[in-house]
């Protein structure tokens, strides 16, 4: 028989946990195509490494932006890849729990199904992003207690209050770690006439970038293209450059947050101010976001172990409601729909 799995289909990462091992597959969202024979290459860390550099009528991609999948043959293909790996027959195929965003249309959330039963899924259950982030984090969602949750991922910051298993108030919003990669490229080549591809932005950012000044120290190699001769170029950067690119993006991830606070209930905006927020995703490891998150609105920032993992891992938990029923004493059951 098989195991049942979570899936978390992120713009940067898929990850896929199976019932009983955790997670087996976490793999950049990347897919590598050849558009002539319409056939794969490669998908996941073998595909990453080809980003920028395939030649004619290859293409090297993410097919997911935003959150939003904006290739779904690219995408079915890339998730067909990675279930082979962790299913072992075609035969009894397995359930799963796919997280999404909080906000995502009834039409995309249909396209979703759709395209996870065409890739060898027999039975469909959807959680919301924050909801999942909220269980990975080991935070209580069936208590009648406010839980902010802040998840920065790649393609979207979640923010939402969560109380008695469901959202009392939410935002979701673009500006997250791929928004900070474009706007490092964007200072690069003002700055430098310079032209960088979205890996090495990226790399920078993890390496060197802060959102604090003053928080790292030292330079920052950076290869690219210069934008006069056309020819290869290095420059050395010193690592405070990037904090004013980065602080963009991590200010309207602030201005978002405030507003959720504004909006959230009193009863609820007590507990918060005293348990403070609870930061997930990704770009939650970048440097000084909790800091800077703390030094706007006053709240203590608890950043969960292992950030990056906090919504898989609660898709994971949330594989035992999959054939449970809602009760009717009132019990909490996380999963929102099922197909």
């Amino acid at each position: 028989m098989q195991s049942d799995l979570a899936i978390d289909l992120g713009s940067s990462n898929t990850r896929i946990f199976v019932e009983n091992k955790g997670i087996q597959v976490d793999e950049p969202s990347v897919i590598t195509v050849n558009v002539d024979e319409e056939t794969v290459i490669a998908v996941g860390k073998e595909a990453y490494q080809m980003l920028g550099r395939t030649p004619d009528r290859k293409i090297a991609a993410y097919p997911i932006t935003g959150g939003v999948i904006s290739d779904f043959a690219m995408v079915e293909a890339m998730l067909k890849t990675f279930l082979k790996r962790v299913t072992r027959s075609s035969i009894g195929m397995p359930k799963a729990v796919i997280c999404v965003p909080k906000g995502i249309t009834e039409v995309e959330k249909a396209a979703l199904v759709n395209l996870i039963s065409s890739s060898g899924i027999r039975k469909v259950c959807i959680i919301e992003e924050p909801v999942a982030a909220a269980m990975g984090a080991g935070t209580d969602i069936s208590s009648p207690h406010g839980s902010l949750i802040v998840n920065i991922g790649g393609g979207t910051t979640q923010i939402a209050v969560i109380s008695l298993g469901g959202i009392s108030v939410s935002r979701s919003a673009r500006n997250a770690g791929n928004s900070m990669d474009e706007d490092i490229i964007k200072y690069i080549k003002k700055t430098y006439n310079m032209l960088i591809g979205r890996r090495t932005a990226e790399n920078a950012k993890i390496q060197a970038g802060s959102v604090i000044s003053g928080s790292v120290p030292g330079t920052y190699p950076i290869k690219g293209k210069c934008l006069v001769t056309g020819l290869p170029i290095k420059v050395d950067i010193d690592a405070e450059e990037l904090v004013a690119p980065l602080r963009k993006t991590a200010d309207l991830i602030i201005s978002q947050i405030q507003d959720i606070l504004v909006e959230t209930p009193p009863e609820l905006l007590a507990d918060i101010y005293t348990d403070g927020l609870t930061l997930t995703g990704g770009t939650a490891n970048l440097t000084g976001i909790a800091d800077l998150i703390h030094e706007q609105t006053g709240l203590k920032v608890n950043t969960a172990a292992q950030p990056e993992s906090c919504v898989i891992k609660g898709c994971g938990e949330a594989i035992k409601y999959i054939d449970s029923k809602p009760s009717k004493k009132g019990g909490i059951n996380p999963i929102i729909e099922r197909y």
